[in-house]
């Protein structure tokens, strides 16, 4: 039985489930269409054993050394839990990541992505990737200038063989998310990429919104870290 503390975790699932296909049909889309990623950064596993147990299914760490400790036992016991880098990867960390994630959010330079073709192809395993892009072009934050997406994801695919399934970003947080949103998914429709990860607690209504398709939300779920 998982802590008492954690009965938070299923109704705050069940609000921004509410609101998620609420802002779906808001927009004519299909609620079916868009995915919660629960941001489980920074706490324990028994707060994921409670999200598994309120029917959540996919799930997002910031830190390999982090996830390779809580995720092992949890997919061994739920195979069909879907597991998100998105956080920063180190290449080093290249060999791990593969081997645990579903999808990495965060290719976001030339040395990692030859890394993780490389990965990829010795162990035979192939996690989903995602772009990150520096959609404000901030100093502070990895990504890939929007200027260079295109190139990026032609390297990607032509010389690398890596099939790139979308786009990630996280918009300024002093600005208006809504023209970063509009920018990711026009970069996604002139590339052929149909997944966009965008939108976090404070505005995945407003990503739904501009076609998002992956939402990651943690705070508003598990709580303060």
């Amino acid at each position: 039985m998982t802590d008492q503390t954690f009965t938070h975790i299923r109704p705050g699932l069940d609000e921004i489930r509410h609101k998620m296909t609420a802002a779906a049909k808001a927009a004519d889309r299909q609620p079916a269409d868009i995915h919660l990623v629960a941001v489980s950064k920074t706490h324990p596993a028994d707060a994921v054993i409670e999200a598994i147990a309120a029917g959540q299914r996919v799930f997002g760490e910031n830190r390999v050394q982090e996830a390779q400790a809580k995720f092992p036992a949890l997919k061994t016991r739920h195979p069909d839990l879907e597991l998100h880098l998105i956080g920063p990867l180190q290449s080093n960390k290249a060999h791990d990541a593969v081997a645990l994630f579903d999808v990495i959010e965060s290719v976001d330079r030339e040395k990692l992505a030859r890394v993780l073709a490389d990965e990829m192809k010795k162990q035979g395993r192939t996690p989903r990737l995602f772009i990150q892009v520096n959609i404000g072009e901030e100093p502070q934050k990895a990504g890939i200038a929007p200027a260079d997406v295109d190139a990026f994801v032609h390297l990607c695919r032509d010389e690398l063989g890596l099939a790139i399934d979308g786009l990630m970003c996280i918009p300024p947080a002093d600005k208006h998310p809504a023209p970063f949103f509009a920018l990711l998914r026009e970069m996604a429709k002139r590339n052929g990429l149909a997944e966009l990860s965008m939108g976090m607690s404070g505005d995945y209504e407003t990503a739904i919104q501009f076609g998002a398709t992956y939402v990651r939300v943690g705070t508003a779920i598990f709580g303060a870290r």
